[in-house]
C-alpha cells in the first residue's frame, strides 16, 4: 500500500514538473520590416489605434544627432508614416499616457500628441547624461525615467521632474516597465529587479543575463527582456532565465521589445540592422 502509494506520488510529482517546465515559450519569426527604419531602438504598442510607434535615432546615439524620429508602423510589418515625429535628438524608450506620447531624448523627454504627431512640450532633467527607457504609471499619471549613464531613475509628475532612486545596486539601468504596482528596471549588470516606489524596496527578479535592454510581461509573473547585442531571454515564474534567441553573430542586435498580448507577437528593433523583426509567442 505505501509503495503505490509512493509510486503514485512520484508519477504526480514528475508529471507537475514537467508541465511547469513546458510551460515556457517559442520564437516563431512572422515578419520584418523594410530597412527605412534607420537604427530603430525601441517598439511601443499603442493596441487602442493598432499601431506600432518605432524610435528611430537614425544615426549615432549623441547630442549632435537632431535627426531622430518616430515612425508609426502596422501590425502588419507596413510603414504607415515614416516621420510621425522628426527632428528629435536621440530618440529611445517611449510610453503613452492618455493622448501623449512621451519619449526620452538624451536629457530630457519629449511630450508628443498621438494626434498629429507634433511636439507639445520637452521637459529637461537637470545633471540627465544618458536617458533611455520610459515607463508610466497610469493610475497615478507618473512617467518614470532611466539614466544610463548615472545609474538613475527619475520620474516626471505634471511636468515636473525628479530623482527616484540611484546608488548601489544599479548600476547601467537601462529598461524599465510598470506593472502591477511596481517597477521593474532591468541592470547593467544582467538582474532584473522589482522596486516598490512607495517604500523604495528592491528585490531581484531574476539575473544571470547581460545588460537588460527591454521588458515586457506576459503575465502570471513571466517576462521577456533583452540584450541589446542580440539576446532575448524568457524569463520563468520562478525567475529562471532561458535563452531564446541569439544573433549576436550575426551582428543583429535586439534593442527595446514590444509585445501585443491580444496577439503574442514580439516586435524586436534590431537597431544597427535597421529592421524591426515580429515573433509569434507561443
Amino acid at each position: 500500500m505505501k509503495k503505490s502509494f509512493s509510486i503514485a506520488l512520484f508519477s504526480l510529482l514528475t508529471s507537475l514538473t514537467l508541465s511547469v517546465q513546458a510551460q515556457t515559450v517559442a520564437l516563431k519569426p512572422v515578419w520584418e520590416t523594410d530597412t527605412t527604419l534607420r537604427t530603430p531602438e525601441c517598439v511601443l504598442v499603442d493596441a487602442a489605434h493598432k499601431a506600432l510607434y518605432v524610435a528611430c535615432i537614425n544615426g549615432n546615439p549623441n547630442m549632435e544627432n537632431k535627426g531622430s524620429y518616430i515612425a508609426k508602423v502596422g501590425m502588419d510589418g507596413k510603414v504607415i508614416k515614416l516621420k510621425f515625429t522628426e527632428n528629435l535628438n536621440s530618440t529611445k524608450g517611449m510610453g503613452i499616457l492618455g493622448d501623449k506620447l512621451y519619449v526620452t531624448e538624451m536629457t530630457q523627454v519629449a511630450e508628443i500628441s498621438l494626434a498629429t504627431g507634433k511636439i507639445l512640450n520637452r521637459y529637461p532633467i537637470e545633471g540627465a547624461k544618458f536617458l533611455n527607457d520610459i515607463a508610466i504609471d497610469t493610475k497615478k499619471n507618473i512617467v518614470y525615467v532611466s539614466d544610463s549613464n548615472d545609474s538613475k531613475i527619475w520620474s516626471i509628475t505634471n511636468g515636473k521632474p525628479s530623482l527616484v532612486l540611484e546608488g548601489t545596486p544599479l548600476k547601467g539601468t537601462n529598461g524599465l516597465l510598470f506593472e502591477n504596482d511596481q517597477l521593474l528596471i532591468g541592470n547593467g549588470d544582467g538582474s532584473l529587479l522589482s522596486l516598490d516606489p512607495a517604500t523604495k524596496k528592491l528585490t531581484t527578479i531574476a539575473k544571470g543575463m547581460g545588460g537588460i535592454d527591454g521588458i515586457v510581461a506576459l503575465g502570471n509573473k513571466k517576462y521577456v527582456v533583452t540584450e541589446w547585442g542580440g539576446k532575448v531571454w524568457y524569463i520563468g515564474a520562478d525567475g529562471t532565465p532561458e535563452l531564446k534567441l541569439d544573433t549576436s553573430k550575426e551582428k543583429i542586435n535586439s534593442a527595446d521589445i514590444g509585445y501585443n498580448p491580444a496577439s503574442q507577437m514580439l516586435f524586436v528593433p534590431t537597431f544597427f540592422h535597421n529592421t524591426v523583426k515580429a515573433y509569434s509567442l507561443r
